[in-house]
């Protein structure tokens, strides 16, 4: 099941890749085949096997020669990785009901990589990922696993209007309109509290990263950092770990 699992997951991050380029580049309506980005060569199906390909071509176009970007297989081994930890988070009753968390959170983690990996490179959060995903996770969230309609939308109201206040005070200056969408997001995936425990991991982790790229010099204080990576990077550790990092805290009351 494992073995099954993790080839399900390369074939979606491929999948992923496809639907990243097409959010980058515009092409979100188009059904054109999946082409060389360089020389827009049409891939052939021997092109496409996730991981073996690349490494079968050296990370290279078989018709051009040039180099294919490296986000191709780590997207897929990001994602296989995701739907393996997933899948062993619900191992216990996969068959009796665990599938269903599994599903779910392996569709979480999909738009969360899309989200990431878009912000990182572009430092742009399209509304077109975060609202739908919002819902969907609102809805699935409240009507298949009855988290109550009132912890989910606390959550997001706290998530989202976290964000927005630093947006209205700063005029945009500190954040993007697109951490707020994200916030949102966060708070109907994971509800209350857990969604208290990505933000504060996301702030130590783009904390942690900023101190060591300012010891190193490579930015300075006046850059912009794509914080959207670090709050998709902290909400699959609260999706999966929220539980465990919050047991010590409650411990004390």
């Amino acid at each position: 099941m494992a073995l099954l699992v993790a080839v399900l997951g390369l074939v979606i991050g491929s999948f992923l890749n496809v639907v990243i380029y097409r959010l980058r580049t515009g092409e979100r309506g188009s059904r054109s085949r999946s082409m060389c980005p360089l020389c827009h060569a049409t891939l052939q199906p021997r092109d496409l096997v996730p991981l073996f390909s690349f490494a079968l071509l050296r990370g290279k176009c078989r018709s051009c020669k040039g180099h294919i970007s490296w986000q191709y297989p780590l997207v897929e081994s990001a994602t296989m990785v995701l739907f393996l930890v997933s899948y062993f988070a619900h191992a216990g009753d996969f068959l009796t009901g665990g599938y269903l968390l599994f599903l779910r959170d392996v569709i979480f983690c999909c738009g969360l990589v899309v989200i990431f990996v878009i912000d990182l490179r572009d430092q742009v959060v399209f509304d077109s990922v975060t609202l739908p995903f919002a819902g969907f996770a609102l809805l699935v969230n409240a009507l298949v696993f009855g988290h109550g309609w009132l912890n989910l939308l606390w959550a997001m109201l706290i998530g989202g209007g976290f964000f927005l206040l630093q947006w209205v005070v700063s005029q945009g200056r500190w954040i993007g309109g697109g951490d707020v969408r994200i916030g949102i997001m966060m708070g109907a995936m994971l509800g209350f509290p857990r969604v208290l425990v990505a933000l504060l991991l996301a702030y130590v982790l783009g904390a942690a990263v900023a101190v060591v790229l300012l010891a190193g010099k490579k930015t300075t204080w006046q850059s912009h950092m794509a914080f959207g990576t670090f709050l998709t990077f902290a909400t699959v550790i609260a999706l999966f770990a929220g539980g465990t990092l919050l047991a010590p805290y409650a411990a004390l009351f």
